[in-house]
């Protein structure tokens, strides 16, 4: 389901409902790359299940931002109704490998995962490397990705106070969801791994690695390549 609401004199606000937390961030990413460079149109801002579109009223106004969007995705104005299908905003979507350390100093939480699972630690990064995620958006710090599609056995509530340094390339879980620590920065949630790719670099074109609407895979590193 989606919404399209005012959300001040210069911008709208599409809601796609988060019923279905995976499909609305593919919509959401769909909407925000088919917006991406139109004439008017200053700023998106995705979220989870949401796009903030900032535009210049001096070049287009609401009705014809509303009509693009309707266009575009087939989002019904002023009231919920279902999109147009998975065919609607179509973008193509890459798949993305990080290999992983798990465990060790690499992965130092890896082990209270496990317990609060209830599995062996070996099976923690068996299901964590065997899923698909999706790159719901990025935020926090440049090119931390928020990723869909951790296995629910894996669901670990955040640390009870974050530490003051989480090395860069950290594989964490945070509650039902998964990310990488592009950088060094504080943070709460629980490192099982480190990836040695480079999630951002500021020098780089694009800077960050992922993009929303990626498709993620993380990848074990055997430990006689360590």
């Amino acid at each position: 389901m989606a919404t399209i609401r005012l959300a001040s004199d210069r911008s709208l606000l599409i809601s796609f409902g988060e019923a279905v937390p995976a499909l609305a961030c593919r919509q959401a990413a769909r909407l925000t790359r088919s917006l991406e460079g139109v004439r008017g149109i200053l700023n998106l801002h995705p979220a989870y299940a949401s796009v903030l579109v900032e535009f210049d009223p001096r070049v287009r106004s609401h009705a014809e931002i509303e009509a693009l969007v309707r266009a575009e995705c087939g989002v019904g104005a002023g009231h919920a109704r279902p999109l147009a299908g998975e065919t609607a905003c179509p973008t193509k979507e890459r798949l993305v490998e990080i290999p992983v350390r798990y465990g060790g100093e690499c992965g130092p939480d890896l082990e209270d995962v496990a317990r609060h699972a209830g599995l062996p630690p070996e099976r923690v990064v068996e299901l964590h490397a065997s899923a698909s995620y999706l790159v719901c958006f990025l935020g926090f710090s440049p090119g931390f990705p928020y990723l869909d599609g951790l296995p629910p056995e894996l669901a670990t509530p955040r640390l009870p106070s974050p530490r003051k340094r989480v090395p860069a390339g950290s594989v964490a879980i945070g509650g039902s969801q998964a990310g990488v620590y592009p950088m060094d920065s504080p943070g709460g949630w629980r490192i099982i791994g480190r990836t040695p790719l480079a999630l951002f670099d500021a020098q780089a074109s694009p800077p960050a690695l992922l993009a929303m609407g990626d498709r993620v895979r993380f990848v074990p590193i055997p430990e006689e390549a360590r």
